[in-house]
């Protein structure tokens, strides 16, 4: 039985956050992708929760899916509403421990998530090509980074979201993002 099979029997074939019937898919809840992991959500949930676009109005189901059964969904309202800001609600939540490291998880790795963004704001990814803004002085190297120079298959460096590493006249350099923009 496939995990989507195992999560329309669980929920009856109703999106487990808001009780929708509507585009229902497997939404995972963390990093695994089993059925204790996830949970049967509505398109309009997974939108929201994927864009991080949350609709308070949409969302005031998690009042009654936080009092679930299914760890999974318990998580996912919790996650909820701390992104809602609704402490009201969690200080009614009970979950148990493994749930609340569980949460912790969640919410930690996404708060690490780095995003780099170029001098427009818009997000950079690995591979991409950048042209360089203005003449930048590349220091230990001996030359200067010419403005309108395309930098090609840039690497995100992992520690810093305001630097991206890539090759100019063949010599590997990081530049700041406030001096570059996506090609």
């Amino acid at each position: 039985m496939s995990v989507l099979e195992e999560l329309e029997k669980r929920s009856g074939g109703v999106c487990e956050l808001c009780g929708s019937t509507e585009g229902l898919d497997v939404l995972e809840v963390g990093t695994a992708a089993d059925a204790d992991h996830s949970l049967l959500a509505c398109a309009t949930c997974q939108e929201q929760i994927k864009s991080g676009a949350l609709d308070a109005t949409h969302f005031m189901c998690v009042n009654e899916s936080m009092w679930s059964e299914v760890p999974a969904v318990k998580v996912m309202s919790a996650i909820l509403l701390h992104k809602l800001e609704r402490q009201d609600l969690l200080e009614m939540l009970y979950l148990e421990e493994n749930e609340q490291k569980w949460v912790d998880t969640v919410l930690n790795a996404e708060a690490n998530k780095l995003v780099h963004k170029d001098a427009n704001g818009v997000i950079l990814q690995a591979g991409d090509s950048v042209v360089i803004l203005k003449d930048l002085e590349v220091k230990g190297a001996g030359f200067t980074a010419k403005r309108g120079t395309t930098v090609t298959k840039i690497a995100l460096p992992s520690d810093m979201d305001d630097h991206i590493e890539g090759r100019v006249n063949g010599t590997k350099i990081y530049l700041k993002t406030e001096f570059i923009k996506k090609v």
